[in-house]
């Protein structure tokens, strides 16, 4: 979605609106739309394709307690709008579709894999490995940047989880399907439907096959913690730790890439911003920071109520779906002053780029940890980005995202 910046009074039309439309995000920014729900419709009701009605929330507050109270709002029905009706394959079997207290026995032992302490252990690797994917932007002055940062998931989180580097690259394609099965650069043109199934199909295979390898050579890794991992005394299945990692994986890449990527276009016409990190490395954490309330790289996440109650003063039923707005809630004036502008001093930031909640996204340190990695070294090396094309953008109502990014890079030459 192409990010726009609407004046505070800027209002449309709501009628005929339809959020689920994934050609909206594709075609224009929808932050005018979600500015004029925050203000006249916070709880609007609509329909999924399917017929199933859904409820839509734009504010903040209303979006991290949709979020936070997992009591009230459950996540095992599904956590994307592709899941309105129908419910997601996976429930109760991985930590997305799961709710407390089966949720944190799942995610425990997979987080203290992705603990600070292991991201410095690996802290050289990852920074090779992506040192290696921005290297030949470097050496031409730029080039096609999508595309690269696809490569970002496996860089960071294949020394962690235990994937074998034969894998590597189908593992991130078939990812990057699941991601955005609408989108007709990657599932190659054919129905979205069939594309997530194949893409389904195909990751659970190659999990599986990495599994196996995993059990007969053990390692201090994720796949390996998910292999060992007893619930009520008994193992998880070859597929259930498949389906975790492929969980994963795909959460890995909503968001990293397309944070890389949005913060590089905001930045092409906000040198200033970019001044100020070249001059003072210590803000990267905070330009990691606020690229990601920027970007909001999942426009929005779903759950389901589990029990009668109320939200922004509208009755809301058990079993009714209820969707998030995160983009639109990393936007609300109430919360943020300036929503519009790009600032490194929000500190701290509440922002909903990870969720929130018990559900906050279990790789959040390990993608600002190579987000801090890519700006760091496009700090030394780079004066400043040009977009040498218009962006292509993303078919999808769930991610904030490009299928292409054509960008110059004014470099230093090599010391």
């Amino acid at each position: 979605m192409k990010i726009s910046t609407p004046g505070p009074d800027v209002r449309v039309p709501l009628d005929d609106v339809d959020m689920y439309d994934p050609l909206r995000y594709k075609e224009g920014c929808q932050h005018p739309l979600w500015q004029t729900l925050r203000h006249e419709q916070p709880v609007l009701l609509q329909h999924a394709p399917n017929g199933t009605p859904f409820w839509s929330v734009t504010r903040y507050d209303d979006c991290e307690r949709l979020l936070k109270d997992h009591e009230t709002f459950s996540s095992e029905y599904g956590t994307i709008l592709a899941s309105v009706g129908i419910g997601d394959l996976a429930r109760g079997q991985t930590m997305t579709v799961t709710d407390p207290p089966y949720h944190g026995q799942l995610r425990n032992p997979v987080l203290r894999k992705l603990s600070r302490e292991v991201i410095r252990r690996c802290g050289a690797e990852m920074e090779s490995r992506i040192g290696a994917l921005l290297e030949p932007l470097l050496a031409e002055g730029g080039g096609e940047f999508v595309g690269v940062m696809h490569k970002m998931p496996m860089a960071m989180l294949a020394p962690m989880m235990g994937i074998p580097e034969e894998m590597s690259d189908e593992i991130a394609h078939w990812t990057a399907v699941s991601v955005t099965p609408d989108e007709p650069t990657l599932n190659g043109g054919i129905d979205a439907h069939v594309a997530s199934t194949q893409a389904h199909i195909q990751m659970l295979e190659l999990f599986e096959a990495a599994i196996k390898l995993r059990r007969d050579d053990p390692g201090d890794d994720v796949m390996t913690a998910l292999t060992e991992l007893q619930l009520e005394g008994e193992r998880l299945t070859d597929e259930q730790v498949a389906l975790n990692c492929y969980s994963l994986m795909m959460g890995a890449h909503a968001t990293t890439p397309y944070v890389a990527s949005q913060t590089i276009v905001a930045l092409t016409d906000r040198q200033a911003v970019w001044d100020s990190v070249r001059a003072d490395s210590t803000l990267v954490p905070d330009l990691v920071n606020e690229g990601t309330r920027w970007t909001s790289p999942t426009n929005h996440l779903l759950r389901r109520a589990a029990v009668d109650t109320e939200m922004g003063g509208v009755a809301i039923a058990e079993g009714d779906w209820m969707c998030g707005w995160v983009g639109s809630a990393n936007r609300d004036a109430t919360i943020w002053s300036d929503p519009f502008e790009f600032r490194l001093d929000r500190t701290p930031s509440t922002h909903l780029g990870f969720g929130v909640g018990p559900h906050y996204c279990i790789g959040a340190q390990v993608s600002k940890a190579a987000l801090s990695i890519v700006f760091s070294i496009l700090a030394r090396r780079v004066r400043s980005f040009a977009l040498t094309a218009e962006p292509t953008q993303i078919v999808s109502n769930w991610i904030n995202g490009m299928t292409r990014m054509e960008v110059a890079f004014d470099v230093e030459p090599a010391a």
